[in-house]
Parts: structure tokens; C-alpha cells; sequence
């Protein structure tokens, strides 16, 4: 059930205001009453405005990266270092703004998070090297972690779990929409006005999103009280996953998988989360509390995120690049190829939504989507330089799809069971390591990938008789195709073709991870309770234990003021009273 807060009686001039809708000690928890479905839209519509721009911040870049490379004269590791940057600060920043959204204005919080986005995305539309492109787009993603916690988690406040699949599937359309659009719009600028125009398109968006949040979004206020931030567990976290990450990009590239280096920042990583782990153990206000782990529902949902976080970022950041390079397109065409797999998220996100919605069941859903997920990447590990453009639409049309049915119920089968006090931690935890996921995926894989591509190019050169080394650009830079002769361009698009399908066939065994979690995962009945009825219904429990024992303290005082006679007549009668009331 949606649900809006109701005044009990009209506010006088000075009652506390709830965003200008009730006065805060007016609200009980029968007076919560439901939304129409206008009045859901009208508090959505800023919520996904804001998922938009956090979306289209990162899609509209996608179809341009390699342009923007090749012309900042980047590597391919600085390729995979754009992408690796905003995930990386995604991941570290989605439990510490979710944890923040436990504790203080929501509404505030998704605010700050949009003017983020707004500022590092025109200080990257204006970068002169790959190194401050980079810098940029890692403060972007700082932005974007607290998008990304705080979307659904508001969601969650307005929304009831079983309504809430219906409203997912409009969640889909935009994101549908940012995914589809981006790349188009981007290609289109990189093609036109040139590729820094990707970084200023979301401004106006941005703008907007504060603008209808602020007029549409009204929450209930929470309860005023000492605001601990665990800085030391946010730090020690902070640093061992950028160790970690940091190590899966280099190695293999500036240094062996197994040497001196790999063994100081693997074990760095290991001892600074060790450490983070005790210190959030005795915080007061842990950023990822330890024992939503207990929660079996989350801990397979964290296992299935973290899976297809690999297998979705992992490998759809790639696919710009077999577009490109293994296939010669332009970014604008680069974009229009990709619409089956977006097309297939969005019809499945709705649907699927819409059935669980009606059912109130989500597991078979789920399976289906991880079943579907594990068919569609080993379906794109086929793919070569040369494959029928219907058939790499099919197969990514299924890869979509299956994302489409999983990734969103992932996150509704976790709040289904949380807290309403950990709504924000808990939600975050689950898109912390989906985030993890992917950013270890685009690290490891890309990792993966520039070896592949060195290989494959210095092969091919040799079977048609040219040396390497007299190469300007060598094989590590990602080269621009059409300035290729042919024989040569030939070479270069089998190896990305054949190195990119590579990717695929290995996040394989990655998806049936996830659906191996998904058939473990106990479906729990959705509840009819939005977030704000929860915690109306829980001040409204305190405040009536509350008036109960300040019953049982006036009888008590009664009895005491009675003569000794009386008082020891009338004290059972009064001490029986205050339990049946109690």
C-alpha cells in the first residue's frame, strides 16, 4: 500500500511541518492513508528524474569512450580506467550514503548527490588528458552511489513491497529509456558538436530533478538524535577496496599476476578489511552493519548482485568497443546497436514487475531471469568480428532480458525483509556489492581483455609478415579502425571480435553463481506496508507503551498516597487493573 501522511487537525503557525504537509506530532498510525496513483507519480517523478541523470551520466559516455580515448591519446588501460574510476567511487560511496540515508534528510541527501553529478560531469566535459578526465569522472561516481542508494530506498518510503513491482517496471522504463537514449544521444554529439557535449547534456536534467523533488517529494522527518558517522570504517573500507581494485587492474599489465607486488597489495587489501571489519563490529553507527548478514534472504541476495554485477558491467562496458573496433561502426550506429539488449531489460523489468505485482511471487522470476542471464552470455561468447548483426542482437536481446527479471527483485525480496530503521544500510549493502561486482568485473576483465587483444594483434600481424615493433602505436593503444589498411584492419578486428566474445564465455560461470543463490533464496510473502507506515505504525506502538506505563506509574502513585488500610485493599485491584490495560 502507498501511503501519504495525514494531519489530525489543521497546523497551527507554529506546529513543525512535515515539508509543509502535517505537523509531526500530529501524524498517528491511522491516519496514513493511501495514494492515489497520481499522487505516487507526482512523488516519483522526481525520485527516477534523478535515477535518469545518474544514468545518463554514464550511458551517454559509453558509445563515445573509445573516440574520447583515442583522442586524449589514452591506452587501453586508461580505457578501462574511466569506467573503473566512477565504479570504483560508486562502490566505495553507495553504504556510506545509504548509511547517511538512515540517519539524516533523504531529500537533502539525493539533492547533494545530483549537484555532485552536475559539477564533476562539466568539469570532465572540459578535460585536456586522460589522467583529469579520469579524476572527474571518479568524483562523478561519487554522485552517482548516492543516486543509486537513495532511489530505491526512497522508493521503499512511499511504496509497499507488493506494489512496488508495478512501480519497478516504470523504474525499468526509465532506465530503459537512459540506457537506450544515452548512447544515441551521445554518439550523436561525438559525430556532431564533438564528444565534451556527452558531459554537458545531463546539466538541464540535473537542474530539473532538484527542482521536482523539492515541490514533489514530502517525507516523514527522522527522529532527532545524536548522528554518529563511523569515519574509521568508512575509511579502512574505502582504502582496502581500492587496493583490491587497484591490484586487479594492474596485474598482468605493469607487473605479473604472482610477484613481490601482487603479494604486498593483496595482503594490504586483506589486512585493511580485517581491520574494517572489527572496527565496524564496536561502532556505534557502522556503515555496513554486520548482522544484516544473518539475514538469509540478503546474504544470497548480496552473492546474486555481486554475480550479476560482474556479468552486466563487466561486460556491456566492452560492448561499445566491439561495436567500434571489431566492427568498424561510428558511436552514433555503436548505440543503435545495443537498443536489443536495453529493449529486452525494459520489457522484462515491466512485465516481470507487473506479474509479481499481481502474484505477490517473485523467486520463479527470478530463476528464469538467471537461467536466461546464463544462456544470453554464453550465447555472446559465439560472437566473432564477422557474425550476423541479428544474431548478436538476439543473443544480447536475452542478456537483457534476464537482467531485466533479476536485477531489480534482487533488491525487493532484500527490503521485503528488512528493518524499516535499515531500510537505507540494507538496500545499500545489496547495491554496494552489485557495484563491487561490476567494478572488479570491468578491472579483471579488462585485464583480461588487453592481453587477449595483445596477443591476438601480435599473432595476426606475424601470419601476414609484420614485425610489431614497427608499429607506432604498438598494440596496447586502442586504435582507430578506419585509419587502417586493409590486411591490417582485418587483424585488428578479429582479435577484438574474437577477445571481447572471450569475456562473455568467462562470466559464464559468474551467472550461474547467481543462479545458484536465487534457487537457494526462501521467497518470503510481500508485505502491504510502505516505509512510512512502518515507522507510523512503530511511534504509534511507543507512544502506546508509553501511556501505559505512565498509567501504571499514576496508580502506583495512587495507591502510595492512600491511607495504610485502604491502600492495601485497593493495590491488587489497581496492580490487576494496570495489566489488563497493559
Amino acid at each position: 500500500m502507498t501511503t501519504r501522511p495525514r494531519p489530525m487537525t489543521p497546523p497551527g503557525p507554529d506546529a513543525p511541518t512535515l515539508t509543509g504537509d502535517a505537523p509531526i506530532a500530529a501524524i498517528d498510525a491511522d491516519q496514513a492513508v493511501p495514494m492515489t496513483h497520481r499522487e505516487v507519480l507526482e512523488a516519483l517523478s522526481g525520485i527516477l528524474l534523478g535515477l535518469f541523470v545518474s544514468i545518463l551520466a554514464t550511458s551517454v559516455v559509453s558509445s563515445s569512450l573509445p573516440r574520447i580515448i583515442t583522442d586524449l591519446e589514452g591506452s587501453q588501460s586508461s580505457f578501462t580506467w574511466v569506467v573503473t574510476a566512477t565504479l570504483l567511487t560508486t562502490t566505495i560511496s553507495t553504504p556510506i550514503w545509504g548509511k547517511l540515508a538512515d540517519l539524516v534528510d533523504r531529500k537533502r541527501l539525493i539533492q547533494i548527490a545530483l549537484v555532485v553529478t552536475v559539477l564533476s560531469s562539466a568539469a570532465a566535459g572540459l578535460a585536456q588528458s586522460v589522467g583529469v578526465l579520469i579524476g572527474m569522472r571518479a568524483l562523478q561516481g561519487i554522485g552517482a552511489g548516492g543516486l543509486t542508494a537513495l532511489g530505491t530506498v526512497l522508493i521503499a518510503d512511499i511504496i509497499s513491497p507488493r506494489e512496488r513491482g508495478k512501480y519497478m517496471g516504470l523504474m525499468g522504463a526509465v532506465m530503459g529509456v537512459g540506457m537506450i537514449g544515452g548512447p544515441l544521444l551521445g554518439g550523436v554529439l561525438t559525430d556532431g558538436p564533438g564528444w565534451r557535449w556527452n558531459f554537458f547534456v545531463g546539466i538541464p536534467f540535473a537542474v530539473a530533478a532538484i527542482v521536482v523533488l523539492q515541490r514533489t517529494l514530502h517525507l516523514m522527518p527522522l527522529k532527532r538524535r545524536v548522528v554518529r558517522i563511523d569515519y574509521a570504517g568508512a575509511l579502512l573500507l574505502s582504502a582496502g577496496i581500492s587496493t583490491l581494485l587497484l591490484w586487479i587492474t594492474f596485474a598482468g599489465s605493469s607487473f605479473e599476476w604472482l610477484s613481490p607486488q601482487t603479494a604486498a597489495m593483496v595482503g594490504g587489501a586483506v589486512v585493511l578489511l580485517v581491520v574494517a571489519v572489527l572496527v565496524e563490529q564496536r561502532a556505534a553507527e557502522p556503515i555496513i552493519p554486520l548482522h544484516l548478514f544473518r539475514n538469509r534472504t540478503l546474504v544470497l541476495a548480496v552473492v546474486a548482485s555481486i554475480a550479476v554485477g560482474i556479468a552486466l558491467f563487466g561486460t556491456s562496458v566492452f560492448l561499445s568497443q566491439y561495436m567500434q573496433v571489431a566492427r568498424g561502426k561510428t558511436p552514433t550506429e555503436s548505440g543503435l546497436l545495443t537498443i536489443p539488449m536495453i529493449l529486452g531489460q525494459l520489457l522484462a523489468s515491466t512485465i516481470a514487475g507487473r506479474i509479481v505485482t499481481r502474484t505477490g511471487r517473485y523467486k520463479a522470476i527470478m530463476t528464469i531471469g538467471a537461467v536466461v542471464l546464463t544462456a544470453g552470455l554464453a550465447l555472446m561468447g559465439t560472437i566473432h568480428y564477422d557474425t550476423s548483426f541479428l544474431l548478436v542482437g538476439t543473443y544480447m536481446f536475452l542478456l537483457g532480458t534476464g537482467v531485466g527479471m533479476l536485477m531489480q527483485n534482487l533488491v525487493l525480496a532484500t527490503q521485503n525483509t528488512l528493518d524499516v530503521a535499515e531500510m537505507g544500510s540494507g538496500t545499500a549493502t545489496v547495491a554496494f556489492f552489485r557495484t563491487l561486482g561490476g567494478a572488479v568485473g570491468v578491472s579483471a576483465l579488462g585485464a583480461v581483455l588487453a592481453s587477449r587483444v595483445t596477443s591476438g594483434i601480435t599473432s595476426g600481424l606475424a601470419a601476414i609478415g609484420i614485425d610489431v615493433a614497427s608499429l607506432s602505436g604498438g598494440t596496447s593503444a586502442v586504435p582507430d579502425v578506419a585509419t587502417l589498411p586493409g590486411p591490417i584492419r582485418t587483424v585488428v578486428e578479429s582479435a577484438y571480435g574474437d577477445s571481447i566474445a572471450d569475456l562473455f564465455l568467462v562470466s559464464v560461470p559468474v551467472a550461474l553463481v547467481a543462479l545458484v543463490a536465487v534457487l537457494f533464496l526462501k521467497e518470503v510473502p510481500l508485505g502491504t506496508r510502505s516505509g512510512m507506515q512502518e515507522r507510523l505504525a512503530r511511534e504509534a506502538a511507543a507512544r502506546e507503551a508509553d501511556a501505559h506505563m505512565a498509567e501504571a506509574r499514576a496508580s502506583d502513585a495512587r495507591a502510595d498516597d492512600a491511607p495504610s488500610g485502604e491502600g492495601a485493599e485497593h493495590r491488587p485491584a489497581d496492580a490487576a487493573a494496570t495489566m489488563m490495560g497493559g
